[in-house]
């Protein structure tokens, strides 16, 4: 048997209840994949976004219906190293990469210090989109997965004054016909991490050159790194603090909250208070 056999047979098999039921749950549940869906998964060299594309190989596979998949690197500045270990393990993982350049880390390390985590970020989500939209795309496969989600959740609470998540699936803003999907949406981090030591992958991270020079860290990577530390620890008295966080954004109770915001509208509970 292949090694990228070994890994493929792991996910269905050693990890079938921790990383491929929850990704099939999530596809199902929040209706990511459609008939003839044409999608491009996108993968950054990390665990994460490896993970996802075998796991879209695999459903591709014996899936119920038919649909397309482009598996896509955008290398915005990589060091000659990395972009080789991303090469290898694409070739390792028998997944049939794409790579396109930008010019995203120079850019930004160009423009000011601060904030060039979120800058590199909204870049690249541009230029992701762009190419999507060349290949003819209807739908960009993201690696997030549930520790992003419940990450960004506390991050909105404490230090931006309001409840929001990252979604499962969201339509384009500014790329018409484009719409963004989640896969591992239910998937936890551990189970990834385990996933990888378990076949004895290595991955790149950040990969970032800005990073590298500079000693210091971008305000919301630093603020992200605390947030996944807080939950680390309360974990230690609550083994479900991740799951009964992630259900609450599923089990929100509109009789008990002061307000709400919809399509940027204000309303307070007061407006029908008396009604």
């Amino acid at each position: 048997m292949e090694k990228y056999q070994e890994i493929e047979r792991s996910i269905i098999k050693k990890y079938r209840k921790d990383i491929w039921s929850k990704f099939v749950k999530a596809v199902q549940e929040y209706h990511l994949i459609e008939e003839n869906d044409k999608i491009m998964v996108c993968i950054s060299g990390g665990k994460d976004s490896f993970l996802l594309a075998k796991c879209m190989q695999e459903l591709q596979r014996h899936g119920k219906f038919p649909f397309t998949i482009h598996y896509v690197v955008m290398d915005p500045g990589y060091n000659e190293k990395n972009r080789k270990l991303i090469e290898e393990n694409a070739h390792l993982l028998n997944i049939p990469v794409e790579i396109f350049k930008s010019d995203i880390f120079e850019v930004v390390e160009q423009s000011e210090l601060k904030g060039a985590c979120y800058l590199c970020a909204r870049m690249r989500r541009g230029c992701l989109y762009s190419y999507a939209e060349k290949l003819g795309c209807n739908k960009i496969a993201l690696g997030h997965h549930l520790d992003d989600v419940i990450e960004t959740t506390l991050l909105s609470m404490f230090y931006g004054s309001e409840i929001k998540t990252m979604m499962p699936k969201l339509h384009s803003d500014n790329f018409k016909g484009l719409e963004l999907i989640r896969p591992l949406y239910m998937v936890k981090e551990d189970a990834v991490i385990s996933w990888a030591r378990y076949n004895d992958l290595t991955f790149i991270n950040c990969a970032c050159r800005f990073s590298d020079k500079s000693t210091n860290e971008d305000e919301h990577l630093s603020k992200r790194k605390e947030i996944k530390e807080l939950i680390k620890n309360l974990r230690k008295s609550n083994e479900k603090i991740d799951y009964n966080i992630f259900k609450s954004l599923d089990n929100i109770n509109l009789d008990c909250v002061l307000g709400t915001k919809k399509n940027g509208v204000y309303q307070s509970f007061l407006d029908k208070y008396d009604k």
